[in-house]
């Protein structure tokens, strides 16, 4: 069943533009005549600077889980990484996913796939919600991230970085093309290369991949835990997400840092919030309940949160 702001049904004009622009722009990858090993590579690393630090660490387990305390200067530098992925500004993505939890799988939940997958994998996101449009939005489900001056800044003004990393991207593939002895056109040429696979092509991998989490592990995979929803652990999201796809565990004890609960649960997500400890930049990460995790292993699938 659709959320109840949805009614009466109203696209979203500016996300829908947003989103088909971008994905258009993604396909120039398949030109030949844009194609660079660099950008292939920036592309790649992208999905990690930009998708693993921005969004997986930042906007959910630091953000909208506190699972981790880091320095403010650092919380700032990765909410830029995560405004750079064009989903949303951090207060706004921080209310929709606290809602998401207290709500999940019902019919307040924005992103649902029991209205139907395409509904939770992107089609919340091109429809009106007035439930998730209204100030009182983040006043009620972020109102830690909006007493900070930084974050009603970048509510106000999160195209600012996106455009400046773009325009970074095309502007140093030009640079590095002259410095290298290339004619003016094979530096334009190659700083468009790095501008469609660092960003556009970049952009819609982190895209697809978060928005899995919110369809696929909540359809398809297996329950370690019986929550009060339909999530799952999914190896392939799980993967593919670099530890968030390891949803069931991650509904069953939300707060927690790790997401990975067995061994072979590769959480990449925390090993990096992990190394961000042992660097002085992440202190009181918090842990799964040990009570959880002794519990599953007595009962497995009999744990209730």
């Amino acid at each position: 069943m659709l959320p109840a702001g949805v009614k009466p049904y109203r696209p979203a004009k500016g996300h829908l533009i947003v989103i088909i622009a971008i994905h258009l722009l993604a396909c120039l990858a398949l030109l030949p005549w844009l194609f660079s090993w660099t950008g292939v590579i920036l592309c790649l690393a992208g999905l990690y600077f930009f998708g693993v630090l921005g969004i997986n660490v930042c906007y959910h387990r630091l953000l909208t889980h506190r699972g981790f305390v880091c320095p403010k200067w650092f919380e700032h530098f990765l909410a830029l990484l995560g405004c750079c992925n064009v989903q949303d500004s951090p207060a706004r993505w921080v209310a929709a996913h606290r809602l998401h939890h207290q709500h999940s799988d019902e019919q307040a939940d924005p992103h649902s796939p029991l209205v139907h997958f395409i509904w939770a994998h992107m089609g919340w996101l091109v429809v009106k919600n007035g439930d998730l449009w209204r100030k009182s939005m983040s006043e009620r489900f972020a109102r830690d991230l909006i007493r900070d001056p930084f974050y009603v800044t970048l509510d106000r003004y999160q195209y600012v970085p996106i455009l400046a990393s773009w325009a970074l991207f095309f502007a140093g593939g030009v640079a590095a093309g002259l410095l290298t002895g290339g004619t003016v056109g094979e530096a334009l040429q190659f700083g468009a290369s790095l501008l469609v696979w660092g960003c556009f092509l970049r952009t819609v991998l982190v895209w697809h991949v978060t928005w899995s989490v919110n369809s696929v592990t909540h359809m398809w995979g297996y329950r370690s835990y019986r929550t009060n929803d339909d999530s799952r652990n999914n190896v392939f999201v799980g993967i593919a997400a670099f530890g968030e796809g390891w949803h069931n565990n991650h509904h069953a004890d939300p707060g927690a840092a790790k997401h990975g609960h067995k061994p072979w649960e590769i959480d990449l997500t925390y090993a990096t919030v992990a190394m961000f400890a042992k660097l002085g930049l992440a202190s009181n990460v918090v842990m799964p309940n040990e009570r959880l995790l002794a519990l599953r292993a007595a009962h497995p699938a009999a744990v209730k949160s």
